[in-house]
């Protein structure tokens, strides 16, 4: 530093010379009178007003004072002070320009407090928006502290980014305004997969849902990426239940490490909860809908898809008994991937009354028998949406005994119905035996009567079948092709055989906290 500049600065001379004398501040002239009780003030301003061009100057002063120090250690420290006096420097700027930019924003912001705050602005906002927009600056920050901005929390992405961590500060800051709490990754966009049929949802929304790929989700086994783990929804549970209380939808995708206590645990606060969708969650079909009875008297819709295809038996019938019994509002029953009887399916479509949306895909032990003599006053007949995509037992006949039915005159608001299967149809004397050209002699009479009806019957060419059951990282297929009411030429059209079945691709590691929520929090 060019001593010569500060030389005429009696505080500076007395601090950088400590045999110099201070004058007295009463003998100096009012021009050069220190302006405030703190003498660094008026240092810093002396070197605030150093030209540009003074940087040779200063080096050539720093390398004298650390020139002028005897020893090697307190040179380093002469030099060590330089780095953090000037990184504190820098840090002391990028502070008063947030400030100057949060009071510039609260000036020239033309909604009023109630739009703001309250209003459809920083509320509107998903969850990661939000959070670019509170670290812009501190009154966007503000603006984004109303619990009224966290209501519906979506914390889903294609990749690890969130831990326990985030999740807890984001349920903290809404509090009881809580609505809506969406975790885990997911490999497909979330405005599809969370666009399964609810009460307001359009009907081609739940077609685009159920034409994704059945079972992606990619081998994630042995991945120490995943930072959820069985306590990220303790939050809820905190203050009593409070967080949880007035919680109406929770979604939760891949969470490999959850477990049925937890889980339990988390919905004994959701007493309000509509809709609930668990996908890739290592817990059990039967002890998980134990707890829905237990603690979901107004469930609505229910998605559960098994983490490991057809290895999960452990539903019962009283189980089945006891959701129909404490749940009677459910319209939307999802249950891919586990060994389901026929005798267990009967039960939900005759107990539940309001059943609109039913999708049993991937189901290992599915014949097809539980519809029979349904449709009518016996149940089902208020059915809109049937999957039975790829259920490995699913039979020829029974499928037909269905088209005749519907074309007798049951299920009346049947509007969607996907009996597509990758290995076939089976028989009803071997199921060994597969059927991949079926003869469906109805449909094309069906299709006549009700020409808004679409059918998805979509088989392979030829057989590929294998005995075991698949899991969540064998061959996924594609998208199925919708079955028009009628071909080009005005004839009916009875199936669509295809072959159109890909493997699916393990995803690989992402970094554990994004960078958005990371800076934000």
């Amino acid at each position: 530093m060019d001593t010569s500049l500060l030389l005429h600065c009696p505080t500076v001379s007395a601090t950088c010379n400590p045999k110099l004398k201070r004058p007295c501040s009463s003998s100096l002239p009012d021009a050069t009178r220190i302006p405030g009780p703190n003498p660094l003030d008026w240092l810093l301003e002396s070197l605030l007003e150093l030209p540009d061009s003074s940087g040779v100057a200063l080096d050539l002063s720093v390398d004298r004072i650390v020139q002028s120090r005897p020893y090697d250690s307190d040179k380093d420290d002469v030099i060590d002070r330089a780095f953090r006096l000037g990184l504190a420097l820098t840090e002391a700027a990028n502070r008063s320009a947030r400030r100057r930019a949060s009071m510039h924003n609260a000036v020239v912001w033309a909604l009023p407090s109630d739009l703001t705050y309250q209003g459809s602005v920083f509320s509107s906002l998903d969850t990661q928006s939000l959070c670019k927009a509170a670290a812009a600056c501190l009154f966007f920050h503000k603006c984004a502290a109303d619990p009224l901005c966290y209501s519906n929390i979506d914390l889903t992405a294609v990749a690890p980014k969130v831990n326990n961590m985030v999740v807890s500060t984001m349920i903290q800051r809404a509090g009881k305004e809580l609505r809506s709490l969406k975790l885990g990754v997911v490999p497909c966009p979330v405005a599809l997969l969370g666009s399964y049929p609810t009460l307001g949802i359009s009907t081609r929304n739940f077609l685009d849902a159920s034409r994704l790929l059945w079972n992606d989700k990619r081998s994630r086994q042995g991945k120490e990426s995943f930072t959820l783990t069985r306590s990220c929804l303790a939050p809820l549970i905190a203050d009593g239940g409070g967080p949880g209380a007035l919680l109406r939808r929770l979604h939760l995708f891949n969470i490999e490490r959850m477990d049925n206590t937890a889980f339990g645990a988390a919905l004994m606060a959701c007493q309000s909860l509509l809709d609930l969708e668990i996908v890739g969650l290592h817990v059990e079909l039967s002890q998980t809908l134990e707890s829905v009875s237990r603690s979901c008297p107004l469930l609505e819709r229910l998605f559960f898809e098994s983490s490991k295809t057809g290895r999960d038996d452990s539903l019962k019938l009283p189980t089945c008994h006891d959701l129909v019994t404490h749940c009677p509002y459910i319209s939307t029953l999802g249950l891919r991937g586990f060994k389901l009887q026929d005798t267990k399916l009967r039960v939900f479509l005759k107990g539940f009354h309001q059943l609109k949306f039913v999708d049993f895909s991937t189901s290992y032990s599915i014949t097809g028998d539980f519809l029979r003599n349904l449709g009518g006053c016996t149940g089902g007949n208020l059915l809109e949406v049937l999957i039975l995509r790829d259920c490995m037992h699913l039979r020829e006949a029974e499928v037909s005994r269905l088209l005749s039915a519907i074309f007798g005159g049951r299920f009346k608001y049947l509007r969607h119905l996907d009996v597509s299967n990758r290995e076939g149809l089976a028989s009803d004397d071997d199921w060994y035996h597969r059927c991949y050209s079926p003869s469906f002699t109805s449909l094309g009479l069906l299709l006549q009567e009700r020409p808004h009806l679409c059918v998805l019957a979509d088989f392979p060419t030829e057989g590929s079948f294998v005995e075991e059951p698949m899991t969540s990282s064998d061959n996924d297929m594609n998208l199925p092709s919708l079955i028009e009411s009628h071909t080009s030429e005005g004839s009916p059209c009875s199936f669509s055989p295809e072959h159109s079945y890909n493997s699916d691709q393990s995803s690989g590691n992402e970094d554990n906290v994004g960078p958005i929520f990371a800076d934000y929090l």
